[in-house]
C-alpha cells in the first residue's frame, strides 16, 4: 500500500526538497494550499502520517497538532529549526511520535518514518474518520461537527442525516430515501420526525453559521450544498 505522507511546512524550497526527496521512496505526499484551513486539507487528503513545522502562519504547529489530535491517532512528526527542549517536550506532550531538527538528513528522516509507519500500521488503522464541509470536520467515529472551535452536539439521527446528505453532496436525496435509511439502521422515522429532525439540525448548524447549507428541493427533498 502507498503511504500518504501529508506535510505542514511554508518554507516552499524545504517542502520542494521534501516532496522529491519522499517521493524517491514511493511515498505519495500531500500539502496545505491555505495555513487557515489544514484541517480542511487533512480530512480531504487521509495521511498514514503528519509532518508539521512549529513555525506556520495563521497558527502553530503545536495548535494544528491538538486539532489533529481531537480526531486522528495518525503517527505526527515534529520538524523544526527550533531546539529548545520546551519545544520538544511540548510536542511529545500533545501526541506527537518523534520531533526532529532542522537541518536533517533526508535518509535519516526517511528511517524515521518508515519506523512510524511500521509501528504504527503493524497494530492498527490510524487513518481518521473524518469529513470536511464547508470548513467544518465533521467526526464518523464520534458523531459530531465542528468548526473554528466550536463543537455541535447532534442526535444519533440528526448526525446520521447530516452525514448521509454530506456524502452526497450537492445532490439530492428524497424524504423516502432517508426515512429507508433510517428504518435499515434500526431508528424507526416517520414523515413528521423527518421534518423536525431536519429542523433541529438546521437549528444546531446555524450555530456554525451552516444553517443554510441543508437546503430543501420542494417535492424532491434535501440536498447539503457547498457555500
Amino acid at each position: 500500500m502507498e503511504m500518504n505522507i501529508f506535510i505542514v511546512e511554508d518554507d516552499s524550497a524545504l517542502l520542494d526538497a521534501l516532496k522529491d526527496g519522499l517521493s524517491r521512496w514511493s511515498f505519495q505526499v500531500s500539502h496545505p494550499t491555505d495555513f487557515s484551513d489544514v484541517m480542511g486539507s487533512f480530512a480531504q487528503s487521509r495521511p498514514h502520517l503528519v509532518i508539521l513545522d512549529i513555525q506556520l502562519p495563521k497558527f502553530d504547529g503545536f495548535h494544528w497538532c491538538r486539532e489533529i489530535r481531537a480526531v486522528s491517532k495518525v503517527p505526527i512528526l515534529f520538524l523544526s529549526s527550533r531546539d529548545h527542549p520546551m519545544d520538544m517536550v511540548m510536542a511529545m506532550n500533545m501526541g506527537a511520535d518523534d520531533y526532529t531538527q532542522k537541518p536533517f538528513n533526508m535518509d535519516v528522516l526517511v528511517a524515521k518514518i518508515q519506523a512510524i509507519l511500521r509501528r504504527t500500521y503493524a497494530y492498527e488503522d490510524a487513518l481518521s474518520d473524518v469529513m470536511e464541509w464547508n470548513k467544518a470536520i465533521i467526526d464518523l467515529k464520534k458523531g459530531g461537527i465542528h468548526k473554528d472551535g466550536i463543537e455541535v452536539g447532534l442526535t444519533k439521527n440528526e448526525f446520521f442525516i447530516l452525514k448521509v446528505l454530506v456524502k452526497a453532496s450537492n445532490n439530492i436525496i428524497s424524504r423516502h430515501e432517508l426515512m429507508k435509511m433510517l428504518w435499515d439502521d434500526d431508528q424507526f422515522i416517520n414523515d413528521n420526525t423527518l421534518t423536525a429532525n431536519i429542523t433541529r439540525l438546521r437549528q444546531k448548524l446555524s450555530t456554525i453559521g451552516l444553517s443554510d447549507a441543508i437546503i430543501t428541493k420542494k417535492g424532491l427533498g434535501y440536498m447539503a450544498i457547498t457555500l
